[in-house]
């Protein structure tokens, strides 16, 4: 059995998998809000056992079956060890592997987690933007819009793609129109300096375009939407409202972040010279559907002046399954603990 684990600033997704027959089968999963619990461990021992403090009986027959763990995790991990910039949790693989009673325990990237869970993806699970020349072998792109905003680097080696973490969603923010100016210019002011692309491209950034737009621009908010906010998730009520069309003020927010989306996923592709496809992960882009697809994203995706024929024939395809990280997690687990014990069946086809 293995233990995989997706850790946000917000929720925690947990999961069991079984390996048998070189393919990863799901046992079950649940998520818990993070800010319940004062650690890793505790939401960990929520799911194993139903006891926060691990007072439970811990001798179950999946407990017992787990032969290795991995958790994706947003932040740059370090020997093994992670302090969350969301949450006051350091992680540290030493630690949890004593806790939790698990031998192989491994904390990678939470991007990096997403890619190494791309292979182990039903076809069901990812829509196609733009097919681009969908024959083309190359390096990938992975860019996820959620909480924040998540990238990484999927580097083809002749035989396989191998994640790379990257941290590029903090790069300074390039503003590219008048209205983008004028934003950047008021996120300086809000922000009292800097402003990345998270703080655009995120559901941060769907905050902080929708006041943009209603502070500056002076846009209609109408009573009912703001008593919406006031009482339900403000991103939600915004991305729904855009979708149906009932605000222009929700839809001009979306409008402006799914373009800055797609030029940023397009400096990626360039950046790594993405030829074998740019994956967008996260939770905005599959509710968001609808607006992705209006035209604005691959229009900006498109919009590199000279270079914009290679862009032309990059796929650009959206990943549906929110379980994407944990298969990954899971696929790394079994990768690596397999290496530690001197199996290599799945180690080399994971990377």
């Amino acid at each position: 059995m293995i233990l995989a684990g997706d850790v946000g600033g917000t929720k925690v997704h947990l999961a069991l998998y079984s390996f048998a027959g070189g393919r990863l089968s799901p046992v079950r999963d649940q998520k818990f809000a993070a800010n319940e619990f004062a650690s890793l461990d505790g939401a960990v021992e929520q799911f194993l056992t139903g006891d926060p403090q691990g007072t439970a009986a811990q001798d179950t027959a999946e407990r017992s079956q787990i032969v290795a763990a991995c958790f994706g995790v947003p932040g740059p991990v370090r020997d093994g060890r992670l302090k969350l910039t969301n949450l006051p949790w350091t992680l540290d693989t030493r630690d949890l592997a004593k806790s939790l009673g698990i031998q192989h325990m491994f904390l990678i990237n939470d991007l990096e987690a997403n890619g190494y869970g791309i292979p182990e993806l039903a076809p069901e699970s990812i829509v196609t933007l733009h097919e681009g020349d969908a024959t083309a072998q190359g390096h990938r792109g992975l860019i996820a819009a959620g909480t924040g905003l998540g990238q990484a680097l999927l580097i083809w080696d002749g035989k396989k793609h191998r994640p790379i973490p990257s941290e590029g969603g903090h790069a300074d923010f390039a503003a590219r129109n008048a209205r983008e100016i004028a934003l950047l210019e008021y996120l300086q002011r809000t922000l009292n300096g800097r402003v990345s692309w998270e703080r655009v491209v995120s559901g941060i950034g769907i905050k902080n375009i929708y006041a943009y737009l209603r502070d500056v621009e002076k846009m209609d908010e109408p009573a009912w939407l703001r008593e919406r906010l006031a009482v339900e998730d403000p991103n939600a009520v915004i991305g729904q409202c855009a979708e149906d069309g009932s605000s222009p003020l929700c839809f001009d927010t979306m409008q402006m972040l799914v373009s800055a989306y797609g030029a940023e996923t397009g400096n990626i592709a360039l950046k790594v010279l993405a030829l074998g496809g740019m994956y967008l992960g996260g939770g905005i882009a599959p509710k968001a559907l609808k607006t992705l697809t209006s035209g604005g994203f691959m229009q900006a995706f498109l919009d590199k002046g000279r270079l914009a024929p290679v862009l032309e024939a990059i796929p650009v395809r959206v990943i549906l399954d929110d379980t994407c990280a944990l298969l990954g997690a899971a696929a790394y687990a079994e990768a690596r603990a397999a290496e530690l014990s001197g199996r290599s069946e799945r180690a080399a086809s994971v990377g």
